[in-house]
């Protein structure tokens, strides 16, 4: 995720939205507590794929590179459902409403999955990629972008710039860090011993992820030469 879930700009939105998250993603565990079995065998050409990880760890660029190489229409959570223009959040019920038409969707690639709409995405992805990156590295990558992004001014989360004061401010992306690791982790984990989830293929490092996307770039291209020979004698 590339923007702050909880920002002092979106008042009684923010408080809505953490009540709810909190409640969308006590829906999802408890389901996954609910169930435990073998893990699901992973699919060779999924149809609609979630990125999930940790904040900082790269899902957004990791979502982008695998719609890149697989064909699949990407979504962001931030641009697309979470945030509008001067750091406004949408309402959860414009979250869920746009998270719902994303999901109902034959083929999409989604780079997160808000905790308020986390349950609407989550039964329809045939594949979740999980980004189980140890804490140091997951931080770090976060310090670089975020001083990347203020000093480019870089637009993100829908058109909104990144400010030294949003990420000392007590609801920074930093603070969303800190407070969501642990969660996160359980989260995806559970998912996986859950045989009514989408299986789920975790990466544990930078290398093992870029591996598997050269891969799924290689296998898109073989797919499409194969194509175009068949269309000749």
């Amino acid at each position: 995720m590339g923007c702050y879930r909880d920002n002092a700009l979106a008042g009684c939105v923010q408080c809505t939205s953490n009540m709810a998250g909190k409640e969308g993603e006590h829906n999802v565990k408890k389901a996954a507590a609910e169930h435990h079995g073998p893990r699901k065998p992973i699919p060779k050409n999924p149809s609609r794929v979630l990125f999930y990880g940790v904040t900082g760890s790269g899902k957004s660029s990791a979502a982008h590179a695998y719609a890149a190489a697989s064909g699949l229409p990407e979504f962001s959570a931030d641009d697309d459902i979470g945030w509008l223009p001067g750091w406004q959040q949408r309402t959860v019920e414009q979250q869920r409403e746009i998270a719902a038409a994303v999901a109902a969707r034959d083929r999409w690639v989604l780079d997160s999955a808000y905790g308020v709409w986390a349950d609407i995405v989550v039964p329809r992805a045939e594949l979740v990629v999980a980004l189980d990156y140890p804490r140091w590295l997951s931080l770090f990558r976060l310090v670089r972008r975020s001083l990347r992004r203020i000093i480019t001014r870089q637009p993100v989360c829908n058109g909104n710039v990144e400010t030294l004061g949003r990420l000392v401010a007590r609801d920074s992306i930093f603070y969303w860090h800190f407070n969501s690791f642990a969660r996160k982790k359980r989260v995806f984990r559970e998912w996986q011993s859950n045989p009514d989830m989408p299986p789920v293929m975790a990466f544990r490092w930078p290398g093992e992820l870029d591996e598997w996307l050269a891969q799924v770039a290689a296998a898109a291209a073989a797919t499409v030469r194969a194509a175009d020979d068949s269309g000749h004698p």
